[in-house]
């Protein structure tokens, strides 16, 4: 099994970001479609890749394509499929699915046919009637867009947005993989001072010590394929030690986290420790109109409220027009925002040198970024 097809799923607007991340793992055959990046690769990218993607999802292993428009194909296609070349014999395969612009777009329908045929395929290679599915985990997904049927399935578990260090995700909840991607879509580097002066548990925080560090955010939690007999156990040993090896550990950060709410920031110290970066982030009790710097240079990264809520948006409003006039008293520093508000430049008092539409959840919003000038060297 020299070369596999892997595909790390996105969040709309961010696919671009996760091919990075994929190209610098070293897997350079890379396609990038709407919410989805697909890449050939070994048998050890199963881990590496589950444990180094910061802003992916999740992993999937692409088992085939091929084009359905009646049930008898989506059958027959999905039998002839290789499902013993990775399923065993006691293996659980579970199937989901979903169906955009295509002619069998009874979902239920379709993921009971393919459970159907899987089953069939491996009664050809195990030789019995039943399976007990009482082993590893393979949940299957058949997803069809315009006809194409594409069958894969899941290697990670748990979405690769759950690191291990968050118990609390608050009443406005970003996704670890969401800002992680802020982080990496700003001009923030280790050596920079980096502030989030609404930072809530502290994810944009932990995700830039992370980063900073060179941690990789599934150091220290475990996936479904690592249950997989085909994957030898010497596979993710070696991933798991290089995960540590490349950790740089004593590199110091720069990292303040800001917030009015005391219980919050409790929770945010213990998130830090959680992921082994306390040392790394200063958390300090303090509302936006007390924050002040006195550092010449530096970035500020932030998830304020959006006013979403009824009754919320005057309060929301009133605090977009105070970041204005403190964040732009500080012309050389760089500030990157995220809100669905659509009058949030209107309120900040300032036009955004460039804006990236990102989904948090469901939910569009516009990363707002504006660039102060690089620090001398």
């Amino acid at each position: 099994m020299d070369k596999i097809t892997l595909i790390a799923t996105a969040a709309f607007g961010l696919e671009a970001v996760v091919a990075n991340e994929v190209k610098q793992l070293g897997y350079t055959d890379v396609q990038v479609e709407n919410g989805k990046v697909t890449f050939q690769a070994d048998l050890k990218a199963l881990a590496r890749t589950n444990l180094w993607l910061r802003t992916a999802d999740r992993v999937r292993l692409k088992v085939g394509e091929f084009k359905a428009t009646t049930f008898e194909e989506l059958f027959e296609q999905t039998k002839a499929l290789p499902w013993a070349d990775w399923i065993p014999k006691d293996g659980a395969f579970p199937v989901e699915g979903k169906s955009i612009k295509s002619q069998l777009f009874s979902v239920s329908d379709c993921q009971a046919i393919v459970k159907k045929a899987v089953v069939e395929s491996l009664k050809g290679r195990y030789k019995v009637e039943w399976f007990e599915e009482k082993g590893a985990q393979y949940k299957i997904e058949v997803a069809l867009l315009k006809d194409i049927a594409t069958l894969t399935i899941d290697t990670s578990g748990a979405g690769l947005h759950k690191r291990g260090y968050r118990d609390w995700i608050g009443t406005a909840p970003l996704k670890e993989t969401l800002a992680a991607a802020l982080i990496q879509l700003s001009y923030w580097n280790p050596d920079r001072l980096l502030v989030d002066p609404l930072c809530g548990s502290g994810t944009i925080p932990i995700e830039a010590a992370l980063i900073g560090q060179n941690i990789a955010p599934g150091m220290n939690r475990t996936f479904a394929c690592e249950q997989w007999p085909v994957i030898p156990r010497t596979v993710w040993r070696e991933c798991r030690a290089e995960t540590h090896d490349l950790a740089q550990y004593q590199r110091k950060l720069n990292i303040i986290g800001t917030d009015f709410d005391e219980n919050i920031l409790k929770i945010a110290r213990r998130n830090a420790v959680e992921a082994g970066v306390e040392e790394q982030i200063h958390f300090q009790k303090m509302s936006l109109s007390q924050w002040r710097s006195s550092k010449k240079y530096g970035v500020i990264i932030c998830n304020p409220p959006y006013g979403e809520r009824l009754g919320e948006r005057k309060q929301v409003e009133d605090l977009y027009r105070e970041m204005g006039k403190i964040f732009t008293g500080y012309d050389t520093w760089s500030y990157y925002i995220i809100t669905s508000h659509k009058d949030f430049e209107k309120l900040f008092g300032r036009k955004a040198n460039k804006k990236r539409k990102l989904y948090n959840g469901a939910m569009e919003t516009h990363y707002y970024q504006y660039f102060g000038p690089p620090p001398p060297r």
